[in-house]
């Protein structure tokens, strides 16, 4: 009973809420980036409208925009439900800060792949965790449209 209860408030904090949905988000990152750099793109680069792309900065595109999408989902309906904005303009936000995001963790990727000579399955995860705080900050306020008025009535 007390395992129930335990769970049932811990489920209530926005923050773990935001944790488990970015995990899951995460997850699937991570799981795409694995599988489209080990399996589905096997080349070291690819040219893709006259640019040269490694293959881990695709793999980290593609991977990437799965895990916003998942989380964005995850994020609207069971972490800030009660925002008050319309679903579009939370996707399209959402989506904006990914972007910035996205260029975030490549820049990061970028270094502990090129100069710390990190594996880039290892990388990645490592990436993407070194920027989590900032992201939920970014998106309760940002995002989601919610102040810190609203925070304090809960």
């Amino acid at each position: 009973m007390t395992n129930i209860t335990l769970g049932n408030k811990l489920l209530q904090n926005q923050v773990i809420r935001f944790v488990l949905s970015a995990g899951v988000g995460f997850l699937v990152d991570i799981a795409a980036f694995y599988i489209f750099y080990h399996n589905l793109l096997v080349q070291k680069t690819y040219n893709i409208f006259f640019f040269t792309v490694r293959n881990s900065t695709l793999s980290l595109a593609i991977s990437f925009f799965l895990g916003v999408v998942v989380n964005f989902l995850i994020t609207r309906y069971f972490v800030f439900s009660e925002s008050k904005s319309s679903p579009y303009k939370q996707f399209f936000r959402f989506i904006l800060v990914a972007i910035i995001g996205f260029f975030a963790n490549l820049a990061v990727l970028k270094i502990f792949i090129q100069d710390l000579h990190m594996y880039p399955p290892v990388a990645r995860p490592a990436a993407a965790l070194s920027l989590f705080f900032a992201s939920y900050f970014v998106h309760k306020f940002f995002s989601f449209s919610l102040s810190l008025r609203h925070q304090i009535k809960q």
